[in-house]
């Protein structure tokens, strides 16, 4: 056992020589590829800045002229405008949205995605820029009487919410003995409740207030507030530590600014851009 020991040790006293002796030219030019084949080179480079985003409002929508507009849309927007880069927005379906940037579809998420450890396994997020949290909208007439979250955590009862998301890990979590239904969007989640087959529908507040409101012959908010607290960040592809320090850098120098709170203010507490909605 004594001999294995030593052994080792003179193994790793061996690496770390012949890493300390390296010339400083090679660890120099070593560094500079690295740098090289970091996605914000790419990028700058390309004069493009790829985003895979998905469609929740008001993370993002599309207006009247089948534009994107929403939260995540102006900080994507922001964020080319100070690479001094143009934009360029890839819809994609959210279940699917990770293995898209890992094939290299895009060069970042940014929409609304919150951390999670079993996204962090495969993605690397940068700090965040935004805390989200999850609330429900229920059905007036199936959900009569019920006032609090544990009322909907019981058999028989059916919620809804959108696949792959944080709403539909949340439900699963703290609602274990309700039925969870899935959909590959948010519009055919909340149908679902409209429709009267379910409960209610989870998803990142504010949404299902709003929803609540426009369709309030239907629809009514239990309880207000929210019963997560989320932290969401951009999305980049692993081994890539320059990128992660230019979006940490960026986040970090438009937070002092007070820009991500004034947006914040405009698309989540206000109803001032719906007139531009189809």
């Amino acid at each position: 056992m004594r001999h294995i020991r030593s052994t080792a040790l003179l193994a790793l006293a061996c690496i770390a020589l012949l890493l300390c002796s390296a010339p400083p030219a090679q660890a120099a030019n070593l560094g500079q590829e690295l740098a090289s084949q970091s996605a914000i080179e790419q990028i700058l480079r390309r004069g493009v800045l790829r985003v895979g985003m998905s469609t929740f409002e008001p993370w993002a929508m599309k207006d009247k002229d089948g534009e994107f507009m929403g939260y995540e849309i102006d900080v994507a927007s922001r964020l080319a405008q100070d690479m001094g880069v143009k934009l360029e927005l890839v819809h994609t379906q959210w279940s699917g949205i990770i293995p898209a940037l890992l094939t290299g579809k895009f060069d970042m998420i940014i929409g609304g995605m919150s951390i999670r450890p079993d996204r962090a396994l495969k993605v690397n997020f940068s700090i965040p820029y935004n805390v989200t949290g999850m609330s429900l909208v229920a059905h007036r007439q199936k959900a009569q009487g019920f006032s609090k979250l544990q009322d909907f955590d019981k058999p028989g009862v059916v919620i809804a919410a959108r696949t792959g998301t944080s709403a539909a890990q949340a439900a699963q979590k703290y609602l274990p003995k309700a039925t969870l239904r899935l959909f590959d969007s948010e519009p055919q989640a909340l149908q679902e409740l409209l429709n009267g087959n379910a409960h209610a529908f989870v998803s990142t507040a504010p949404k299902p207030a709003f929803e609540a409101i426009a369709h309030k012959d239907k629809l009514f908010l239990p309880f207000t507030g929210t019963f997560t607290s989320e932290p969401n960040a951009i999305a980049a592809r692993k081994g890539d530590p320059d990128a992660l320090n230019y979006l940490d850098s960026w986040i970090r120098a438009v937070q002092a600014e007070g820009w991500f709170a004034e947006r914040y203010t405009y698309w989540f507490e206000t109803r001032d851009w719906a007139n531009r909605l189809p």
